[in-house]
């Protein structure tokens, strides 16, 4: 047998040297790290890593977050490039999400710049949820979030009343989520085939809200015009119209909102919570509060009629022509007392058009 060829000297020094230099590089500081979170194990910069801004998806994609700062959120979308759209949900549910994020991705005209923030029980804590919605939306722009600072915000200013934390947490987010100064504000029940770019483009002018009106409903529903013109004449707080009140006055619905914060009312709560208290009203509960009616009164800007949110049971002609259309499908209601959730069977099929693929292995029935 031949003997083994005898390398070259300088080899062995190359050899030698390579070995060393591999060994000096461990002492250096670590410039990439691995997400424990991440099941991919993509790398990340580390001073994105330590940042508390950032958070990691599935993919690896900064900005997709499941993160446990609940005050911290990507910049505001004139800053980013980024439509915003902000949803909340009581009663977790996420084939509501899944179809609410379906359509609206569906419907943009830029579904690249599309950036959702779920508010939901349990939020950044909620793991499971975040990595199936991450299954389901891979390329999208996706954070869930806690409620309790924002239900915490709206009980100390409602105090002592018994507040509905979901229809006054898109006027309490930007109170707590500071850099998200201008999003679009979705029912968690809706199906979206309009574009959401057009409610994020609209001139508000010196308001701070756009909503569209429900002219099914009036003013005079809900509060007694008398007691109205009184409190009118008497009462010159700053949220207290100057001029009598339009006894037929449409009433703002609540399901689609275009909101910008930096003009929103500081005393927006506030007002809410004196207008509940100077009704008598037993609770500021319920789908139709006539305080929000009232703060809101010549205080926002009136969305298209195609942006109003219709019921089940209107005729075909008139949802056609709707951009937002009510959820049809199965959905969890939660009991008022935590004894659990029942389900709602569906009520159409619309619903099943705009659920994603995977949907029922990671979503169930």
């Amino acid at each position: 047998m031949d003997p083994a060829p005898t390398p070259l000297p300088f080899l062995r020094f190359v050899a030698f040297g390579v070995i060393v230099c591999l060994g000096i590089l461990q002492f250096l500081p670590a410039t990439h790290v691995r997400h424990p979170a991440d099941p991919h194990r993509n790398w990340i910069p580390i001073e994105s890593f330590t940042n508390e801004s950032y958070s990691v998806s599935p993919l690896g994609k900064s900005g997709a977050s499941g993160g446990q700062n609940n005050e911290v959120v990507t910049s505001n979308s004139e800053e980013d490039g980024m439509l915003h759209v902000v949803s909340w949900m009581e009663c977790l549910d996420l084939r509501l999400l899944a179809v609410l994020a379906n359509s609206t991705l569906t419907s943009s005209r830029n579904p690249d710049l599309i950036y959702f923030h779920f508010f939901i029980p349990g939020g950044s804590e909620d793991k499971r949820s975040f990595y199936k919605l991450k299954v389901l939306f891979p390329n999208s722009h996706l954070e869930i979030h806690g409620q309790e600072k924002i239900q915490e915000l709206i009980r100390n200013a409602m105090f002592p009343l018994e507040p509905n934390y979901k229809e006054l947490a898109p006027f309490a987010i930007p109170m707590i989520f500071q850099s998200l100064t201008k999003f679009v504000y979705f029912s968690s029940d809706l199906v979206v085939k309009g574009r959401a770019e057009d409610l994020i483009s609209l001139d508000l002018q010196k308001h701070g809200i756009a909503a569209a009106e429900d002219c099914s409903k009036r003013l005079t529903d809900y509060v007694n015009p008398e007691v109205l013109d009184a409190i009118q004449r008497s009462d010159a707080r700053p949220w207290v119209s100057d001029t009598p009140y339009e006894k037929n006055a449409c009433v703002p619905n609540l399901s689609v909102l275009s909101i910008d914060a930096r003009k929103l009312r500081k005393d927006f709560l506030r007002a809410v919570s004196w207008w509940t208290t100077v009704l008598n009203l037993n609770k500021s509960a319920g789908e139709n509060n006539p305080a929000l009616f009232l703060t809101l009164y010549h205080n926002y800007t009136k969305l298209s009629s195609s942006w109003l949110s219709v019921g089940n049971e209107a005729l075909p002609e008139s949802i056609a022509n709707k951009t937002v259309i009510p959820y049809d499908g199965p959905k969890k209601l939660c009991s008022a007392l935590g004894a659990g959730a029942t389900l709602q069977p569906e009520r159409g099929d619309l619903w099943k058009r705009y659920l994603p693929p995977l949907s029922s292995q990671m979503l169930g029935q």
